[in-house]
């Protein structure tokens, strides 16, 4: 009986070993896979560019010529609103253009936030 064993292990142990050096590579992926997913991942872009997004959208409000849609104004306007927001939220500055309405408060406060966020050390113009 001792022998039946033994060579049951003879013949399968080089299969398994085989089997496991086969299967090595596709567990190291897995592992590696894990780890990279439990990296923190930054939800907003980098301050650089969100500058660089503020100067760009801040150009096409400004620059806007007569004739322009509305809707295009209105959605360069929300728009250059969301990087404002998103750039306070970078440099921890406080903010009310959600709770204000669209008129002379709202753009009253973002000069405000504009100014503040110059304070804060992004260049907007």
């Amino acid at each position: 009986m001792a022998n039946v064993i033994l060579f049951a292990i003879a013949v399968l142990a080089p299969t398994i070993v085989f089997w496991g050096l086969v299967r090595l590579p596709k567990l190291v992926d897995r592992i590696g896979e894990r780890i990279r997913s439990r990296r923190v991942v930054p939800r907003n872009p980098p301050i650089e560019q969100l500058a660089a997004d503020l100067r760009r959208v801040h150009r096409l409000l400004v620059q806007t010529p007569d004739g322009t849609p509305m809707v295009r104004r209105v959605a360069t306007r929300d728009a250059y609103d969301e990087l404002l927001r998103q750039a306070c939220q970078a440099v921890e500055v406080r903010h009310d253009l959600d709770a204000l309405p669209e008129g002379i408060e709202r753009n009253m406060e973002r000069l405000r936030v504009e100014e503040a966020l110059r304070d804060a050390g992004l260049t907007i113009p």
